[in-house]
């Protein structure tokens, strides 16, 4: 199971929110091509960046920090937040972006993401985040009647690589993942499935490699507080899949 160092960018900034609420932010780094390099450092095998400011806006709006760490990163590198049209899909993936995440418009608008997908194979990704297992959009900030297990299943046939599947009630609110439901979603598609919210301890990463089905585990806050050290959590994971493979 991989697991995805999350730098959130808001205003410049590498940031968390609660909840995905952009009024409860703390600034955790002003140089977010810093943080990068500190995660890397440590070992980690990929990066999962959101541009907080654009997912609001619709279109790139924290473009210098995302280039800035792109430049000095040499590990692959996924983004979500903004794209929402095949030419700024283009741009990123021509800039050195190892993967898209396509949130929004996998619900207004699936056909993108079929095109993206066929155009660009596996590098594009599909970001179902939910409350209550309805899939919410624009920055999390509109609720609708979609189910995330009814969306994920009608990309089955996309060829997309992941799915990001966040339960926005856990995220930022180091109160654990919600396993029963990213394994249940992982169980129902084909598509690999990487849990996002609420990651927070060593013991939630055991606990998601454990289900056997999902395939990575994206952590923000809980790195930046400490409560994982990721250089720790790279070398337990690696020694935990060792002795799996040697049974």
């Amino acid at each position: 199971m991989i697991l995805y160092p999350a730098i959130d960018l808001k205003d410049g900034n590498a940031v968390r929110l609660v909840h995905g609420d952009m009024s409860q932010s703390t600034v955790f780094h002003d140089d977010p091509a810093a943080q990068a390099r500190s995660f890397v450092d440590a070992g980690c095998q990929w990066l999962h960046l959101v541009d907080l400011n654009g997912a609001f806006a619709g279109a790139p709006v924290n473009a210098a920090p995302v280039e800035a760490i792109l430049d000095a990163c040499p590990v692959p590198t996924q983004l979500g937040g903004g794209i929402r049209d095949m030419a700024t899909i283009e741009m990123w993936l021509s800039k050195g972006l190892s993967r898209v995440i396509l949130g929004t418009v996998a619900v207004e608008n699936p056909d993108l993401v079929r095109d993206a997908a066929r155009n660009f194979p596996n590098q594009v990704a599909v970001g179902l985040d939910a409350r209550n297992g309805r899939v919410a959009t624009r920055g999390w900030a509109e609720e609708t009647d979609v189910m995330v297990t009814d969306l994920a299943k009608s990309f089955e046939d996309a060829g997309i690589a992941a799915i990001i599947y966040t339960d926005i009630l856990r995220d930022g609110a180091m109160k654990g993942p919600n396993i029963d439901a990213t394994a249940a979603l992982a169980q129902a598609v084909d598509i690999p499935v990487i849990a996002s919210g609420g990651v927070s301890s060593m013991a939630d990463l055991i606990a998601l490699r454990d289900t056997g089905v999902i395939s990575g585990a994206i952590s923000g806050r809980a790195l930046y507080d400490g409560a994982i050290d990721l250089a720790q959590a790279m070398a337990a994971l690696a020694r935990d899949e060792m002795f799996s493979s040697n049974m």
